[in-house]
């Protein structure tokens, strides 16, 4: 009898376990595939969508992606919303331009076919209500564009310098318009250059949107839902149009490439950028060797070491450092003179020297990086950095003194370094509201450096050294205006024994400093000073 009990409950056990097995592999209806069908669509995988329809049409693919294409959205998701056993819905939601959100709900019918669920095909599987040859769309009608200005609120556009500051606004590329990302779209207006691509979302504003049925020709059949734009937020810049106009005059008359930048020391605030020719910002991105405007940055060093602008200093015609002889122009010589005059004469051969035997390459390379060099601009606009690299040894240290060698700045930076003898504070300069470049960095994730206080024995040494340069020294054939400070630089480039040179001229008057350069122009006395001189009677 136990016997017999046992038979039957091995046969229950083996009856059960086949229920069991035939209850996991049942058919569970749509809902499966319902799933990966949505997934699919949330990742734009359409070649999987095709696999999981019915009755796909040979443009299935096409009509996801201009589907996806022609709505812009930054995101789009799709999300299963329930399932029947036949059909399932879906929640579909785009994020158009400006955050603003557009959802629906649709229908995914089902049939079996070898032995699998599939969406059965129809236009209205896309958009309830869709017919053949119609496809969902959002238009957009872009505000009118905020202006660039100067400080004092006037339009910073148009032809010359100015215009180049501001930048222009071009029809957007395919490959523009996928880096500034939705809702552009090829041949959408959008800043080609300046402060307009800089700033292009803030300029353009946020297009008013209508998601649209269309056809195939693009006509409107129904407007499903409007969203309302945004105009653009005007952008004040620190130019001064003054200042600005100033700039361009003084450089009309020069037939070289030159620059001209002017800075308010007090602040850092850019109140001119001026380029001849435009097209080319070489006040912000060109890299020159400073020449002998560098020697502000080398005197600074020396007297935050212990000199003065009293201090009796050697200045022969030549001197030999490290097998190498180093020159003054014309091999000019002064014998033993305060440092002040050694400045005013800009005598190489002081500078060389004093380097080698008072500074050394740390020392000097530190009190460089006080200055801004090594440091990265972020003003607004780009902007190349300073570079004082290593040297290698004192020959190299004994040029970089003079601003040659490895040593390469751009004229916003050698502004800057004006800016700083004037105001005794290095200030990062900056071309829009500080608010605006405060938290930007660069692409090696660094931010503006803060200001940089000069030590006050050094602020008063260039307050001396500077002015002598004007009233004394290599410029002082320049009719400059009164309380005018400065330093000529003849800074060499390329090869030979006497290598071509870009001429320098940066100084202060007042409250606003600047660097003018003309490239292959000669010496900073005769070429670029006298531009600096025009620009001073028209800014100030």
């Amino acid at each position: 009898m136990r016997r017999a009990w046992l038979v039957i409950a091995v046969v229950a056990v083996v009856i059960a376990g086949a229920g069991a097995f035939w209850f996991l592999r049942r058919d569970r209806g749509p809902g499966d595939a319902a799933r990966d069908y949505v997934a699919a669509w949330t990742r734009g995988d359409y070649t999987a969508m095709r696999a999981l329809t019915d009755g796909a049409p040979a443009d299935f693919e096409k009509r996801l992606k201009q589907t996806h294409d022609d709505m812009a959205a930054s995101k789009q998701t799709y999300t299963l919303a329930s399932t029947g056993e036949e059909s399932a819905s879906y929640e579909a939601a785009f994020t158009l331009a400006g955050n603003r959100t557009w959802s629906y709900t649709g229908v995914l019918p089902f049939a079996k076919s070898d032995g699998k669920w599939r969406v059965t095909w129809s236009p209205d599987v896309l958009y309830p209500g869709l017919k053949d040859g119609q496809r969902l769309r959002a238009s957009r009608a872009w505000p009118d564009r905020a202006p660039v200005q100067a400080k004092d609120g006037s339009d910073l556009a148009g032809p010359g310098s100015a215009g180049q500051i501001a930048g222009t606004v071009a029809p957007a590329t395919a490959e523009a318009a996928a880096k500034l990302g939705a809702p552009y779209k090829k041949g959408d207006p959008a800043g080609a250059d300046g402060l307009q691509h800089q700033y292009e979302r803030r300029l353009a504003g946020t297009p008013a949107l209508a998601v649209q049925i269309v056809d195939d020709g693009g006509k409107v059949v129904k407007t499903l839902q409007r969203f309302g734009g945004k105009d653009g937020t005007p952008l004040r810049t620190t130019i001064d149009a003054r200042a600005q106009a100033a700039a361009s005059r003084a450089l009309s008359g020069v037939e070289k490439n030159a620059s001209l930048v002017a800075i308010r020391p007090s602040t850092g605030e850019i109140v001119a950028i001026a380029n001849k020719p435009g097209g080319y910002n070489r006040a912000l991105m060109g890299t020159y060797p400073p020449g002998s405007t560098f020697k502000v940055v080398t005197a600074a060093a020396l007297v935050a070491g212990g000199m003065s602008a009293s201090t009796p200093v050697a200045c022969p015609a030549t001197v030999s450092i490290g097998g190498r002889t180093f020159k003054n122009s014309e091999f000019e010589q002064f014998g033993t003179v305060p440092l002040r005059e050694a400045f005013a004469h800009s005598c190489n051969t002081t500078f060389a020297k004093l380097a080698v035997d008072k500074l050394g390459a740390k020392r000097l390379a530190q009190v460089a990086e006080q200055f801004g060099f090594n440091a990265p601009i972020i003003g607004g606009l780009p902007a190349v950095r300073a570079a004082f690299p290593a040297t290698a040894d004192d020959t190299a240290l004994a040029a970089a003194a003079f601003g040659q060698g490895e040593v390469l700045t751009s004229p916003l930076n050698m502004a800057a370094v004006a800016a700083a003898a004037a105001s005794g504070t290095w200030r990062s300069p900056r071309v829009v509201d500080a608010s605006l470049v405060s938290k930007a960095v660069d692409a090696n994730g660094r931010r503006p450096e803060p200001p940089h206080p000069l030590e006050p024995a050094v602020k008063r040494a260039l307050h001396s050294l500077m002015p002598a340069v004007v009233s004394e020294g290599t410029a002082r054939g320049v009719s400059f205006p009164a309380g005018t400070a400065g330093k000529t630089g003849t800074a060499e480039f390329g090869s030979g024994e006497n290598p071509p040179t870009h001429a320098w001229f940066i100084g202060y008057r007042g409250d606003l400093a600047f660097a003018v350069i003309i490239e292959d122009g000669g010496t900073g006395a005769e070429a670029a000073a006298p531009v600096a001189a025009a620009f001073l009677r028209a800014a100030t």
